[in-house]
């Protein structure tokens, strides 16, 4: 199962917040890059990026440093947030990310996420961020009516590259990931899965990795010091039976 560490901007800096609430920010560094340069000298192969000011935005905000970011790293690195439109698709990918998590464009304008996962195959990740079960948008200001569930099968006929899914309670609480949710997508899906949220120690990393996620992203937990990446990585390379990218 691969570990995905997570870097959140907001304001220039690499923040988490709890469940999603742009009120409740804690500020790690201010020096982004550094921070995943840091990542890499652990032992990531991989990097979650997050525009928090895109995602609430509905633009892209803070692409300068997430180029430099790129730059700087040897990784396979993702960003989700503020990705609207095929222009700003096209700018990010030739930046060097290896693909591009997409979520409020996907619930709210389906046929045109369809027509770009089909434009470019394998390169487009379906962020699907969920409270109770119910999609999350915009930042996770808002909560739809559509199940998770269901929002995943409307793009079954399309070559996404993975489903990252967040369980928004869990998000930044430190309290272990929402393992039964997580399950519950991968099993209803034939794409990899990768958890998001809640992940703290290395049991968690192994609970998930038990349920077939294929991946899992680490946050607040590397910050925090409840989990070092390497234990985070070590614990994932004993599982088996995970879907593979």
């Amino acid at each position: 199962m691969q570990i995905w560490p997570a870097i959140d901007l907001l304001g220039g800096n690499c923040v988490r917040l709890e469940q999603g609430d742009y009120q409740r920010e804690t500020i790690f560094s201010n020096d982004p890059v550094a921070i995943a340069k840091q990542f890499q000298a652990e032992g990531a192969e991989h990097l979650h990026l997050v525009d928090l000011d895109g995602a609430r935005d509905g633009k892209l905000i803070n692409a300068d440093i997430v180029s430099a970011i790129v730059d700087a790293v040897d990784m396979q690195c993702e960003l989700g947030g503020g990705i609207r439109d095929q222009a700003s698709i096209d700018a990010l990918l030739a930046t060097g990310l290896h693909r591009l998590v997409l979520g409020t464009s996907a619930l709210k304008n389906a046929d045109w996420f369809r027509e770009m996962c089909l434009e470019y195959p394998g390169k487009l990740v379906l962020g699907i961020d969920a409270r109770d079960g119910l999609v999350a948008t915009d930042g996770w200001l808002e909560t739809s009516n559509t199940p998770a569930t269901e929002l995943a099968d409307q793009f079954r006929d399309v070559p996404l590259a993975a489903i990252v899914y967040t369980d928004i309670a869990t998000d930044g609480m430190l309290a272990g990931p929402n393992v039964s949710a997580m399950a519950e997508m991968q099993q209803h899906v034939d794409v990899p899965v990768v958890a998001s949220g809640g992940v703290t120690t290395s049991d968690n990393v192994q609970q998930l990795a038990a349920a077939g996620l294929a991946a899992a992203i680490v946050g607040r937990a590397l910050y925090a010091g409840t989990l070092t990446l390497t234990d985070a990585i070590t614990a994932a390379g004993k599982a088996s039976h995970t879907k593979s990218f």
